[in-house]
């Protein structure tokens, strides 16, 4: 399964990079590929492009503020708190896999 996702927290520091890496390990360990981009108080880096988005099979918003949502337009979305990516991000891909087979 091909991932994307946005990890964005209220400061853009600490949660934001945290999930981001807990959501990598997660998809690797699980099998997947997944790109996360992070909106911090640096700016956006690791920016997802058009075409991994167009390829993903869906998207992981691990937001704690709102973020433009519109590029994801006809995608799968789950959107979670970041503090829920730290406990839980194995569970997280889990059950986007289930709802994709379902």
């Amino acid at each position: 399964m091909k991932l994307v996702g946005v990890c964005a927290c209220t400061s853009g520091i600490a949660h934001t990079y945290m999930a981001k890496e807990k959501l990598v390990k997660a998809a690797e360990a699980l099998g997947h590929e997944i790109h996360v981009e992070t909106q911090g108080t640096i700016g956006t880096e690791d920016p997802l492009t058009p075409e991994e988005i167009a390829e993903a099979d869906a998207v992981i918003l691990a937001v704690d503020i709102k973020i433009d949502q519109s590029r994801f337009k006809g995608k799968r979305v789950m959107e979670v708190p970041t503090s829920v990516v730290l406990k839980a991000s194995k569970q997280i891909i889990n059950k986007i896999e289930e709802s994709l087979n379902a």
